[in-house]
């Protein structure tokens, strides 16, 4: 379902709130208008994407910005379980991590996550590393036509 003035949605899925404000506000002059839906752990992640309890009638994102180290269901699960979904593997996922650890980079392309980016605690290049991934996802690549509805697993 289309937005009403056509902007990108954006699910972010974090759970440190320093993240999550640095993050939108690295978002808020995007040349692209785009809005960010926050959801602070796995298992809200996994009920927005199916639309479930809370989030019945949630847009489905055009875009997924993941977490790794989540509370209640991890990064890594939310990944597997999206990119095994057929109404919800086409949702480009970048993963925005702390983790710099080659098996969680490894596993993460194994469950064929789209880009896999670690965070950096300077503020200067948190905002440079969100801008290319606005200038990448929102403005170079095509992305797939966001469904009317998400189609129950």
């Amino acid at each position: 379902m289309p937005t009403p003035n056509g902007s990108k949605i954006i699910l972010l899925v974090e759970d440190n709130r320093a993240d999550i404000r640095l993050i939108q506000e690295a978002l808020k002059n995007t040349t692209t208008p785009c809005e960010i839906f926050v959801v602070r752990d796995g298992m809200e992640a996994m009920d927005y994407l199916r639309q479930a309890g809370a989030f019945q009638g949630a847009l489905c994102p055009d875009l997924i910005l993941l977490d790794l180290n989540l509370p209640r269901k991890d990064g890594r699960e939310v990944l597997a379980e999206i990119k095994s979904d057929p109404h919800l593997m086409h949702i480009p996922v970048v993963v925005l991590t702390t983790s710099r650890n080659e098996e969680d980079i490894t596993h993460s392309y194994d469950l064929h996550v789209n880009c896999y980016i670690s965070k950096s605690r300077n503020l200067s290049q948190l905002f440079k590393i969100v801008r290319g991934i606005e200038e990448f996802w929102l403005e170079t690549a095509t992305l797939p036509s966001r469904p009317t509805a998400i189609e129950p697993a």
